[in-house]
């Protein structure tokens, strides 16, 4: 059993995963590969987390009716999840387009309904027996008021807990307002976007400069680099660079929060900084050798 829990919190989501064939042909037919898959960035760290026998709870919402098959889906990674039903509004769902290609890079088109992932009721979510609590950005971006988050935060930093962030999207990250987002997450011990989305919070291009200027705000903050790896710093101007672990590249969906998985889950057992993000690296090479965001699917 591991001697630290970690709590999850946020988006919970049905994915359907479309890789086509080859180009998208207009007014008629692509041969695709289609999956519908759990997903959610937050979900699939809880996910990750429990594949490698980290204690992990997540607290998130979906459809009342989808409550039993989502906590199941958790179950099957021993994570335990304690989900929110709501009545009326339906289960997050994403369309994401994949296009895998190793010359010019791995991209994907994400097509969103949050549904009721917004609505979930963050003043109830204990933080109590907790070593480290994880959230995501997608949890502030359609809120009116930030303060459920920011009270999460601070009542998880009183308790001495870590606070790790996930970004989530640089495209809604800009929608939001940059200082918005960091003032909403201020109390954050831990950041992990990726490279775009680390470029969107400082204005910096280059990736080293872009984690110096965020952890001098956070503390620790891990930026992913797709298939360079990862650049993790430090407030105290530590700069470590991990290669990434050669992977045959599939879907490149989830690695994000495999990587976060492995990164939070080693710096809470009180591994080195290179020591978490290799094990990150790992986790989001896995993650990339099969189709969906989460182990296994």
């Amino acid at each position: 059993m591991p001697d630290h829990r970690i709590l999850v919190v946020g988006d919970v989501i049905d994915d359907v995963i479309v890789v086509p064939s080859g180009p998208i042909r207009p007014d008629t037919d692509t041969a695709s590969d289609i999956r519908s898959t759990p997903g959610g960035s937050a979900g699939n760290t809880a996910a990750w987390l429990g594949q490698i026998g980290a204690g992990a709870e997540f607290h998130g919402m979906v459809a009342s009716a989808d409550v039993a098959r989502h906590t199941a889906e958790f179950e099957r990674y021993g994570v335990t999840a304690r989900l929110q039903g709501h009545p009326t509004l339906p289960t997050g769902a994403i369309v994401i387009l994949v296009a895998v290609d190793s010359e010019h890079g791995d991209s994907r088109s994400m097509l969103t309904s949050r549904g009721a992932n917004d609505s979930i009721d963050l003043d109830v979510v204990s933080v109590d027996g907790f070593s480290a609590v994880h959230l995501t950005g997608y949890s502030l971006f359609s809120r009116p008021d930030a303060a459920p988050v920011t009270a999460l935060i601070a009542r998880a930093r009183a308790a001495g807990l870590a606070v790790s962030v996930d970004p989530g999207s640089a495209g809604f990250l800009l929608d939001y307002g940059v200082e918005r987002f960091l003032d909403a997450i201020d109390g954050a011990t831990i950041l992990v976007p990726n490279l775009e989305e680390a470029r969107v919070l400082t204005g910096l291009r280059e990736p080293a400069e872009a984690a110096l200027a965020l952890a001098a705000r956070f503390g620790t903050v891990a930026v992913t680099l797709d298939r360079s790896g990862a650049i993790v710093a430090t407030g105290a101007g530590q700069c470590v660079s991990v290669p990434a672990v050669a992977a045959s590249v599939v879907d490149p969906t989830g690695a994000g929060d495999a990587f976060t998985a492995g990164f939070l889950d080693g710096l809470v057992s009180g591994a080195s900084l290179a020591d978490a993000a290799t094990e990150g690296t790992r986790l989001a090479a896995v993650a990339v050798s099969a189709v969906g965001a989460r182990p296994g699917a």
